[in-house]
């Protein structure tokens, strides 16, 4: 099985949405970084104070065939394809991954086979 590292950075308030959106496409685990994004536009200032939008970066690792549906899902769900949105996805191939849980991996064989 051929696995992907699948990355979205959304604004904060949208974490929970993605999150679920993604598990209902079937994802398992997602690892959650909080960040910042700083864009090429200088960021509003009011009374001193530098406003940047804080955004988390989901972290899903998914066999490919599923990672797929998942970003299709990500894509529509938030809209990533709109100029004003602020959100982002894409995948990385991984060549070799250790420390998958085996309940999640017996999951994914299940998902994969009522796929093909």
């Amino acid at each position: 099985m051929k696995f992907v590292a699948l990355v979205a950075v959304v604004a904060q308030e949208k974490e929970e949405s993605a999150i679920t959106m993604a598990k209902e496409a079937g994802a398992g685990a997602v690892t959650i970084i909080k960040g910042r994004n700083m864009g090429l536009k200088e960021k509003k200032i009011f009374f001193g104070l530098t406003l940047e939008e804080n955004v988390s970066l989901l972290l899903f690792v998914l066999p490919r065939k599923i990672s797929l549906i998942v970003m299709k899902r990500l894509r529509d769900g938030l809209d990533i394809d709109n100029n004003e949105n602020s959100s982002l996805a894409f995948t990385l191939p991984l060549g070799h991954v250790a420390g998958l849980n085996i309940e999640e991996l017996h999951k994914f064989e299940n998902e994969i086979k009522n796929i093909l």
